[in-house]
């Protein structure tokens, strides 16, 4: 049987762009060794998600119902049944996704895939059966794994990624998180709100380094304030598993030694290449693609958290369509150049283009404009006026060229903000933009109209 694409991978990148190809009239399987929905799904955004959601309202009803006049005796949780949540939510979107293979008449196969040549996918189910596959054309979209640290490998136990992290059958009374990117930084907030001591270990001299300096100091400011312990320009020099659990020396704004039942290895990804034909890699061993996605080898392509970073799901479906759409629609394919980034503790954080930093180190000429949360009538009625808008406006046209939130629902306001980024709209078109009130997203237009230095509520 012969297909014009076949997907390896069924994360985000992969059964998007499986269903993208099958919407285009053509025939088209979807292998994949786990199951659909990749890591986003199954053992990244989606479960943490939920697990972040418990952890929310627990930290809300146990720190801050005395504010909206509420009180609870004997308030508890049970941490087997926030895991099991957080399972089944995933359970029903993969099984969601496999509903949307057929919709579409996309084959889905489970199993192993090598590529032997162009054209050519052989797939070893589990039990050791291998069936070869025809096709037209591959695109891979075989994902990342969490990257282990060097002399520290993850046992399951002590020395733990993300996706045990998930599934702990006990809540540690401890742990150290080594890397606070947006990973380390949820499992924090997560843990720290059921009362876990926790300890941040990150060499960078601030959390989310790839954020706005601004944004990442308020947020240290608050985290520390919730009682997580945050170790920034700190690096570790040693690390070990022991009969205890684990044991670091650090050393930089602390030099000491910490230990804990268990630490969480959250220091990035290493790339899932499918094994068989070889194509070309760059030197960090992401696939090298070209403007249409294809690699080295004609006929293959490569989207997703394999062609490199940034390690997005949304980055991932936006770049399988364009690959795909590239393919059989005729479509010139764009690379990724605008996308919004977030993090889900509390406050969240959530951005789009250029951070204040890299404007500066660009030369380029521009304004700022910045709105507190505590300013915000909508804010203040929920109770979340921590935080702020902060907008950065070229100059001298004024278009939108950065957009930074911290402060709640964050992840939800951001898109607004792409949207102007893409559309190149200037301060003059948001402020123009009526803001529904009482709204969190009236701070959009307040930061607008303070670039100009006339904002109304500040």
């Amino acid at each position: 049987m012969a297909y014009d694409l076949i997907v390896i991978g069924g994360g985000p990148a992969g059964y998007v762009g499986a269903i993208r190809a099958a919407q285009l009239g053509k025939k088209v399987a979807c292998v994949e060794m786990e199951r659909a929905g990749g890591t986003c799904l199954n053992w990244g955004c989606i479960p943490t998600k939920a697990l972040l959601r418990n952890a929310e309202l627990y930290q809300l009803m146990s720190k801050h119902a005395g504010d909206f006049g509420m009180s609870f005796d004997n308030l508890s949780y049970d941490w087997s049944k926030t895991i099991a949540r957080s399972r089944k939510v995933s359970e029903r979107l993969a099984g969601g996704i496999e509903m949307l293979f057929k919709k579409n008449k996309v084959d889905y196969i489970r199993g192993t895939a090598t590529i032997p040549k162009a054209g050519v996918v052989d797939v070893t189910d589990k039990d050791g059966k291998k069936t070869s596959l025809a096709t037209g054309k591959i695109l891979i979209a075989t994902g990342v794994v969490s990257r282990e640290m060097p002399g520290f490998p993850f046992n399951g136990k002590s020395v733990i990624g993300s996706k045990q992290a998930l599934v702990l059958p006990e809540q540690p009374k401890e742990i150290i998180i080594i890397g606070a990117g947006a990973i380390g930084i949820e499992f924090a907030y997560f843990f720290n709100a059921f009362g876990t001591k926790v300890t941040v270990v990150e060499m960078m001299p601030n959390i989310l380094p790839v954020e706005d300096t601004e944004v990442s100091i308020a947020l240290e400011k608050s985290l520390t304030k919730q009682g997580i312990r945050l170790l920034t320009g700190t690096k570790v020099d040693k690390a070990e598993a022991t009969h205890k659990g684990v044991q670091l020396t650090v050393s930089g704004k602390t030099n000491e030694t910490i230990e804990a039942p268990i630490a969480l290895v959250a220091i990035g990804v290493s790339p899932l290449l499918p094994e068989g034909l070889t194509v070309k890699l760059d030197a960090k061993g992401w696939i090298q693609t070209n403007d249409k996605y294809e690699t080295s080898v004609r006929g293959i392509y490569a989207a997703g958290d394999i062609i490199g970073p940034p390690w997005l799901a949304h980055v991932a479906s936006f770049e399988a369509i364009q690959a795909v759409e590239g393919m059989f629609a005729g479509k010139p394919s764009r690379k990724v150049s605008n996308f919004p980034g977030c993090t889900y503790c509390q406050p969240q954080v959530a951005s789009v283009g250029l951070t204040e930093r890299a404007a500066k180190e660009k030369g380029l000429k521009f304004k700022v404009g910045k709105f507190p949360f505590l300013a915000s009538g909508k804010a203040l009625a929920v109770g979340e006026s921590e935080g702020f808008v902060k907008l950065l406006f070229g100059e001298p046209h004024g278009e939108i060229i950065g957009a930074h939130i911290i402060g709640a629902d964050a992840t939800e306001m951001i898109a607004e903000l792409g949207l102007a980024i893409e559309m190149e709209a200037t301060h003059d078109e948001l402020i123009s933009t009526i803001h529904a009130h009482p709204t969190l997203s009236e701070a959009v237009h307040e930061a607008a109209h303070q670039a100009l230095g006339h904002a109304i509520h500040i």
